[in-house]
């Protein structure tokens, strides 16, 4: 039987979008299946170019007509990038083209895709680092990963869709659904949150990080993170995220109440709590 999925385009090849590639790529089910793997991205020069087809690109497209042709487009340039590609995708691309995304914000693209009437499953991969890049891309990065698949319009049920789940749990990731605007809610929590708080936390303590140990530069690893990036993620998620950081605020005055007044019961309990949540944090990122 032919595979619903020959050909996969990749628009925009950084750390995301190439690891993703490499990590589909290497699966038995695409090896079985004799995947296509196409892709562009506008800053890429010759060398760029050549690199990538080392790591596993088949072809580097600069004919939209062809590039926006494949079975599965998967747009992984950031995220309001992404939403502006989805006007030239619904120029040039054909109606059974099935559409895709790598962003880390799912609401405004899934509602541009529906205005547009573009067959759209948004896709976040869980993973990533501080840099980025091609050149930091891995498919390791992917393996044992969660891939939160958002779809409003029932197209996981589709011979494509089943097709891209197989495909990601070839690759070793695993699948969870949820909406678009249920994703970026709690997408602000656990990723966008944790961010903004490292990058506060590192400008807090700029002055004394001369003298902080291995704790201090865990806790702020993702303030290395680009800025690049990030703009984009805040400017389409900036509602849940406020909200987020107002939470938060709340709570540390809560525990700046706990501490000054020796509220040491209420404290232990506390470290006992979070102590319980990451010990199963572990056990989900080990299963």
């Amino acid at each position: 039987m032919d595979s619903p999925i020959s050909s996969i385009s990749f628009i925009g090849l950084g750390l995301i979008g190439m690891s993703l590639l490499q990590a589909i790529k290497r699966s038995p089910l695409a090896r079985e299946s004799s995947i296509l793997f196409q892709g562009f991205d506008p800053n890429f020069s010759e060398s760029d170019r050549q690199c990538v087809e080392e790591l596993g690109l088949d072809r580097f497209i600069e004919d939209k007509q062809v590039l926006y042709s494949a079975d599965l487009l998967i747009l992984s340039a950031p995220v309001e990038v992404n939403i502006a590609l989805l006007e030239e995708i619904k120029q040039f691309a054909p109606p059974s083209t099935l559409v895709s995304d790598v962003s880390s914000t799912k609401a405004l693209i899934a509602h541009k895709a529906q205005e547009l009437g573009l067959p759209f499953i948004g896709m976040h991969p869980m993973a990533g680092k501080e840099q980025n890049g091609y050149r930091e891309s891995n498919e390791e990065l992917l393996r044992d990963r969660r891939v939160i698949l958002c779809d409003d319009n029932r197209l996981l049920d589709s011979k494509k869709g089943i097709f891209l789940i197989k495909l990601l749990e070839s690759a070793g990731c695993t699948t969870l659904t949820m909406t678009p605007e249920e994703h970026d809610r709690v997408i602000a929590r656990v990723s966008h949150l944790p961010q903004l708080l490292s990058t506060l936390l590192m400008g807090y303590c700029g002055e004394s990080i001369s003298k902080s140990g291995p704790g201090f530069a865990t806790l702020t690893r993702l303030a290395g993170s680009s800025w690049e990036i990030w703009r984009d993620i805040i400017a389409t998620n900036c509602d849940n995220s406020a909200e987020e950081l107002d939470g938060c605020s709340k709570e540390l005055s809560l525990r700046a109440s706990e501490v000054r007044h020796r509220e040491l019961k209420q404290l232990e309990s506390r470290f006992s709590e979070a102590n319980r949540l990451y010990q199963t944090l572990k056990e989900m990122n080990r299963s």
